[in-house]
């Protein structure tokens, strides 16, 4: 066993997520059913464990919406299912907020193949996460999030200090204890969810825990930059039949009008349901309600109390 590889089993022995769980150590033994209860009365503890990290949650959020207002991006970068987690966080903003692919991105070690199959070793050189900051040409007005459920993935490590090095802002979502994090960056989310069902599959409940991490990071900062009215996605993009129907739906929703108005005011509204909601609640042309949300910053409630007119 070379130096190298010492280490790192050492490093995985003392994981938590790389321990074995009391409640699965004969799941092999068990019936259908009851390796269905035991997987559930384990992830029933995701859920609270993700509670308990909602003030470091909160502090990342305020530094993303801080730098997408600026213009920055938002950039996950994980290794495995951490990875393609992000991918997937980031690949759904657009056709639910109406975003810019740009403002959130994710980047899997391996590229775009490890998205469908795993590329092994991809994970284990930090040189590589650091080339790929740099490809991306990271700087201060952006926030560079790693997702590692251990901690110590080679590949996001590289890539979090060379963002940090680049001036980022830098999160890392871990589900093993605050107590062992020891990276340097802005804030680290740790939610400690315990040894999996199957020892080490990180899948399982850190999967789960970072899905729910990323689902509040970026949900809570779509709100805070006016992509939310009520509880209703108000910046989607019309662009498929499902989506067409579902922004026809949110206008009637949200006004009471038919189905026949809420068509007719999308298309004087150019397709954008923000301004046909402005449009009906207010009582305005196209031109007005664009001016209101334009005054607004785009958040719909402010632009329908806003009582004066244009010019």
């Amino acid at each position: 066993m070379t130096d190298r590889e010492k280490d790192l089993f050492e490093q995985l022995k003392r994981l938590t997520t790389e321990q074995r769980n009391p409640a699965s150590m004969d799941i092999d033994a068990k019936s259908v059913e009851e390796i269905l209860l035991i997987i559930n009365s384990e992830d029933k503890k995701v859920a609270p464990a993700v509670e308990k990290e909602i003030p470091y949650i909160a502090q990342a959020v305020e530094i993303v919406v801080e730098a997408l207002k600026k213009g920055g991006r938002l950039i996950y970068v994980g290794a495995g299912t951490s990875g393609r987690l992000g991918v997937l966080d980031a690949v759904e903003c657009p056709p639910t907020y109406g975003t810019d692919p740009e403002m959130i991105q994710g980047i899997i070690a391996g590229g775009r193949k490890a998205m469908f199959r795993a590329v092994e070793g991809a994970e284990d050189h930090e040189e590589n996460g650091a080339r790929d900051i740099d490809l991306k040409n990271v700087g201060p007005n952006d926030v560079v999030c790693g997702i590692a459920a251990s901690r110590r993935t080679p590949y996001v490590v590289g890539a979090v200090k060379r963002a940090r090095q680049r001036g980022a802002k830098t999160l890392y979502v871990t589900t093993n204890p605050r107590s062992e994090f020891d990276l340097d960056v802005d804030v680290a989310i740790c939610p400690e969810v315990g040894p999996e069902v199957i020892m080490g599959s990180t899948r399982m409940k850190s999967g789960t825990a970072q899905k729910l991490v990323l689902n509040m990071i970026t949900t809570t900062a779509m709100i805070q930059l006016g992509k939310v009215y009520e509880n209703m996605m108000i910046d989607l993009q019309m662009t498929n039949k499902k989506l067409i129907e579902r922004s026809k739906r949110v206008v009637m929703t949200v006004t009471g009008c038919s189905y026949e108005e809420a068509e007719r005011v999308l298309k004087e509204a150019g397709g954008h349901v923000k301004t046909a909601i402005v449009m009906i609640k207010a009582h305005v042309d196209a031109a007005e309600a664009k001016r209101r949300l334009e005054k607004s910053g785009g958040f719909v409630r402010k632009a329908i109390e806003d009582d004066t007119r244009g010019d």
